[in-house]
């Protein structure tokens, strides 16, 4: 799943735009040298096994933290908004949670958004 989400980041052209090169997952960047806008994919939890039929799972639970890393808060809160209606499209839906906040001595914003989705195994 986590190549899915990064797949369909890297697919889109206002993500591209802003973040190309510069989506990462498990990685955080050195905030001392961050110039420009960043996104991250960190999974909360390990998927979960859910929606049972005949003694079998159908479906794995899946809970991402996509985070947006940023110099310029309207950059930040444009590619933020933009991952939560692709996140969206990939059946995600906002968990609630996460931060929306500015570092004032690194001069960074940065949005980090809970999204939880199911899929099916079989």
């Amino acid at each position: 799943m986590l190549d899915q989400i990064y797949d369909a980041l890297i697919e889109d052209s206002l993500i591209n735009d802003k973040a190309s090169g510069r989506i990462k997952y498990y990685q955080y960047p050195e905030t001392s040298t961050l110039q420009e806008t960043h996104i991250i994919i960190d999974p909360i939890d390990s998927p979960v096994p859910s929606e049972y039929a005949s003694n079998q799972w159908l479906m794995e639970d899946f809970m991402y933290q996509v985070e947006v890393w940023s110099k310029n808060r309207s950059d930040r809160d444009v590619v933020a908004n933009r991952i939560q209606q692709i996140m969206w499209d990939l059946s995600f839906y906002n968990y609630g949670g996460g931060i929306d906040e500015w570092d004032k001595d690194l001069d960074i914003y940065r949005d980090a958004r809970r999204y939880r989705g199911k899929k099916y195994v079989i």
